[in-house]
């Protein structure tokens, strides 16, 4: 039987110009499909820029939309523009900062100072974003942590005057009052009392055994005579005591120390 040695045979024929040939038809196909490759991850990424651009730039349109909304008062709208830019542009720290605003505005603290630390932890250079986080944090009544954010604002710009004299000021101004509410408060408050100590009786002492011993003694006379009180029908009142049979007064070796 013949060995499978065909494919080697074969090979041995090819002529060395026909393989050059080959080998060079294979690089220029090599090369097209590179290009293919290239011009291809070249429209994705293109692609992927322009919708970027899309997106920021109807973000821009939408921030714009909501600044005029809030600037005539309807701040309900405003927030509805704003929430449809961050879906764009997420990242956008101008966009959470000016809805804290506007959430003030409408005496919702809560969700303004969570809109401001979005924008700060977006952009922690940002001094307003720190100055709108301090202000939502003084509607909460949260005063240290107001004045480290204006102090915060104040490190990333420390030529504000309206931080310095308002914002800061005010801070600090409150917090004065409270500590001064709270001496008052602590002056007012009655003074508590003492918890009563329980007296530390000693029950082996030889004072509580004679007391515990005489206790003894009249409650046995007590109980060896019953007493009775009769009425009679003319109305003549008599007392008969009548002694218990078998009643023996208790020995005195009946008491024992505790122990």
């Amino acid at each position: 039987m013949a060995s499978f040695g065909w494919k080697r045979k074969i090979g041995e024929k090819v002529s060395k110009v026909t393989s050059q040939q080959f080998e060079a038809e294979a690089a220029d196909e090599k090369d097209v499909v590179e290009k293919d490759e290239g011009n291809w991850l070249h429209a994705i990424k293109r692609r992927r820029e322009i919708l970027l651009e899309g997106s920021a730039e109807k973000s821009k349109q939408l921030k714009d939309e909501g600044a005029n909304l809030a600037e005539n008062k309807r701040y309900r709208e405003a927030i509805q523009k704003w929430d449809e830019a961050l879906q764009l542009t997420p990242n956008d720290a101008t966009l959470y900062e000016m809805k804290s605003q506007v959430l003030m505005s409408l005496h919702e603290m809560f969700p303004a100072v969570h809109a401001a630390e979005m924008a700060v932890q977006r952009n922690p250079h940002s001094w307003e974003s720190w100055q709108t986080l301090g202000r939502a944090q003084l509607g909460l009544g949260e005063i240290i942590l107001a004045i480290r954010s204006f102090q915060v604002a104040l490190h990333i710009y420390p030529m504000n005057p309206e931080i310095w004299k308002e914002d800061l000021s005010w801070a600090r101004t409150l917090q004065e009052q409270q500590k001064v509410a709270q001496k008052i408060k602590k002056r007012e408050a009655p003074p508590e009392e003492a918890p009563k100590s329980i007296p530390d009786y000693d029950f082996e002492s030889d004072e509580i055994v004679a007391v515990c011993a005489a206790i003894a003694e009249k409650q046995k006379v007590v109980s060896a005579n019953k007493t009775m009180v009769i009425v009679s029908a003319s109305g003549t009142v008599e007392t008969v005591t009548e002694k218990e049979d078998g009643a023996t007064p208790p020995d005195g070796s009946v008491f024992i120390k505790a122990r």
